[in-house]
């Protein structure tokens, strides 16, 4: 045990050997400190009694005899609480082309805080672990201490935390009706009416709103801390400075961002974060964490020491072979996590546990998943990678896991992932975009995606909802901009509207933008329908973007990243604008949830299951049983059978038959006869006004032909 006296505030710590581990934990009588570091030749940790200090209150150098475990640094230290603020600091040899950027002039962000205090400045130098104004770049040496950057980790004890009797809802996830959504953008307008505006406050003041629509998860974007001043561009047209709002430029993975807490105490954004949780949980919504494990805030070569790369910058990322200076970059973002490593491995996978144990999130959507199905060359290796890791991580079990299949290198892996995971369907959004916008050829693919995409899920017993099934998200057009707009417009991002795909399959119906045109916005509004439509029938589990119930735009802005501004913030006046398309999605989500046909646990075969005289899925054009999957088509139809047993299902369900139209012309389709002496009754006509569009109290037909309008779809079941 060592006695240290320091001369500020005569200050007494006393240390101990402490043990391996990872992070802090603390203890009544103090906290224990660890720390990774293989070839860092002398680790030290302070202690500060504020973040916006610059100078510790103690100041500990790690013995490599007594503080050390294999490559685990570690100390006791007595008299530690909450809220004091820390850092650590890693000698050893700063030599780029080798992979190396130790920097004792920095001190270090512990990657496993849940809390970080004060403001990251970007724009400081001193956070740099080289000369930014050297002609030799990152190959200078920087010994300015970066603690007068006033930004530190910070200790907090999330255990401390009364959850009452939270319980998960555990939904099936054939059950999930999951809304996409930003926690700021949501509840920013001054129309939000919303007392806390864009906090986690805020949207449990909107807790109603999300029961009365019908969801049952939420996937928030980012969480993770990340700095949302962190963005060069000015806005060309306002002269504003552009931000990070998105938030997928993560600093840490344990972090909660503070960007979205209400006042200025510290540790309240955990507090409010559970808070928001155990509320949703109350109300029986799940909570899905979008969260980014593929890169960091610390960027390429160029980019500032924060933690990573001053703790082992050639093991938390991948580096090229022929030059480790440079940083692979899967992501887009200039750095690419090196998942494959066994130590970046354990610690995402803590992270993970992390937020299940300890935050009680119901589950994850991963960015860019497929960079960490990659090996260290870069290669794809999915069931021998982490991705197989978290799926047989036994206290994941009954957590949603989400992958979004494709990342920047040109890796598309959909339907590849191990078992365990369901997968942003990015094929069934762009054919659902094709058809209903008239294009050609494309009616056999969307009867593909109907069924819950089987030529990409049915393999190693995945079942239809592992396709996560969506026509928009937070990347891309909003749905009303999707039937607005034919060019993308992101000339406020300050990059020349270069930045944000081209590949919208978009079409304004006569104007770009917003119009007065009675007849263009009603047309507009039909093709939302149709897009509800055909996203609630589909097999698979539907995602769908916050405030596309009610026509929500981005003014054609396809990458809003940047704005915190009126662009991206959900306009709540749109609400009673657009009150009879949100109350047609509503009842489209209420009509899925009572039909379990929607919702099947395992693939169509065409087949008759039970005996009935009904296959379990029919196919057809305007003619029963004679679908026209021909290049020019633009129709189709199917009937689903209600009697074939479903996993989940108390009692058999109505047969259900839907007819689509994208012609420019109404076509009629003859429908097919029921045994039984059951009745086709309406329930869904898109081309009808509302409340005509959705029934209720759905009508008998008279006869065996419904006359579908031009861009139109029906919905009719039996009784």
């Amino acid at each position: 045990m060592k006695e240290i006296y320091l001369s500020k505030k005569e200050t007494k710590f006393k240390t101990h050997k402490g043990y391996p581990m990872l992070g802090i934990k603390l203890e009544e009588n103090g906290a224990n400190f660890g720390l990774f570091t293989r070839n860092g030749l002398s680790v030290s940790i302070e202690i500060y009694e504020n973040y916006y200090d610059d100078k510790p209150i103690f100041s500990y150098v790690l013995d490599k005899k007594n503080n050390k475990t294999g490559d685990i640094w570690h100390v006791f230290i007595e008299d530690i609480h909450q809220g004091m603020c820390y850092g650590w600091r890693v000698d050893g040899p700063y030599k780029p082309e080798e992979g190396y950027r130790f920097n004792k002039h920095k001190l270090l962000l512990d990657p496993y805080a849940k809390i970080f205090s004060g403001k990251l400045n970007f724009s400081d130098e001193c956070i740099y672990g080289y000369n930014k104004t050297s002609p030799e770049k990152d190959l200078s040496f920087n010994a300015l201490d970066s603690a007068k950057s006033g930004f530190k980790s910070t200790i907090w004890d999330t255990f401390n935390y009364n959850w009452e009797e939270d319980e998960h809802p555990r939904y099936p996830l054939n059950d999930l009706i999951i809304y996409e959504m930003h926690i700021r953008l949501f509840t920013m307008s001054t129309n939000s009416q919303v007392e806390h505006r864009g906090t986690y406050k805020g949207l449990i003041e909107k807790i109603d709103y999300l029961k009365e629509l019908g969801i049952n998860a939420v996937e928030l974007m980012p969480i993770f801390a990340f700095d949302m001043e962190d963005n060069p561009n000015i806005n060309p047209i306002t002269g504003e400075k552009l931000k990070n709002v998105w938030g997928y430029n993560p600093i840490s993975f344990f972090a909660t961002t503070s960007n979205y807490r209400y006042g200025l105490k510290v540790g309240d954004e955990v507090i409010q974060f559970q808070d928001l949780v155990k509320n949703l949980h109350k109300n029986k919504i799940e909570v899905i964490l979008d969260v980014v494990y593929n890169h960091t805030a610390e960027g390429n070569e160029l980019g500032p020491t924060l933690n990573f790369r001053g703790l082992e910058n050639s093991v938390y990322y991948l580096l090229k072979n022929d030059n480790k200076r440079y940083y692979e970059n899967f992501s887009g973002t200039g750095n690419t996590i090196n998942s494959g490593h066994y130590v970046v491995k354990q610690m995402i996978l803590d992270s993970l546990r992390f937020w299940v144990s300890e935050m009680h999130v119901d589950g994850f959507r991963f960015d860019l998943a497929s960079i960490l199905g990659r090996d260290f060359k870069g290669n794809w290796v999915g069931d021998l990678s982490l991705l197989k890791d978290i799926a047989d991580d036994p206290l994941l079990a009954g957590t949603h896991l989400i992958a979004e299949g494709w990342d920047a290198a040109g890796g598309y892996y959909v339907g590849d992932f191990p078992t365990g995971w369901a997968e942003w369907n990015g094929k069934f959004r762009d054919t659902v975009r094709k058809f209903v916008r008239g294009d050609e050829g494309t009616v056999a693919d969307l009867a593909t995606r109907i069924a819950g995409s089987p030529d990409l899920f049915e393999k190693r017993g995945r079942k239809p909802y592992h396709s996560v099934n969506f026509i928009t998200s937070h990347d891309g057009f909003t749905m009303w901009d999707l039937v607005s707009y034919n060019n993308k417009h992101n000339e406020a991002n300050g990059e020349n509207n270069q930045d944000g795909t081209n590949a919208n399959y978009s079409y304004n119906y006569g104007i770009e933008g917003e119009t007065d045109d009675e007849k263009i916005i009603r047309l507009r509004k039909k093709q939302i329908k149709n897009f509800i439509t055909i996203l609630m029938v589909s097999q698979g589990l539907p995602m769908i973007l916050m405030g596309d119930e009610f026509c929500r735009t981005q003014f054609g802005n396809n990458n809003a990243y940047c704005q915190d501004n009126y662009i991206s913030w959900v306009d709540w006046s749109r609400k009673e604008k657009f009150k009879d398309v949100f109350e047609f999605t509503k009842n489209m989500i209420e009509f899925r949830k009572k039909h379990c046909a929607f919702r099947r646990d395992r693939f169509f075969t065409g087949k008759d299951i039970n005996g009935n005289g009904i296959p379990d899925i029919t196919w057809h054009g305007v003619k029963p049983f004679k679908p026209d999957f021909g290049y020019y088509s633009k129709s189709l139809a199917f009937m689903i059978s209600g009697e074939d047993i479903i996993t989940g299902c108390d009692e058999k369900d109505n047969d259900i038959y839907v007819a689509l139209n994208a012609f420019v012309g109404e076509l009629t389709f003859e429908i097919p006869k029921l045994p039984n002496r059951k009745r086709w009754y309406r329930v869904v006509d898109t081309s009808k006004d509302f409340p005509d569009d959705f029934l209720s109290e759905p009508i008998i037909l008279e006869n065996n032909h419904y006359q579908v309008s031009s861009r139109s779809s029906i919905i009719l079941i039996s009784k």
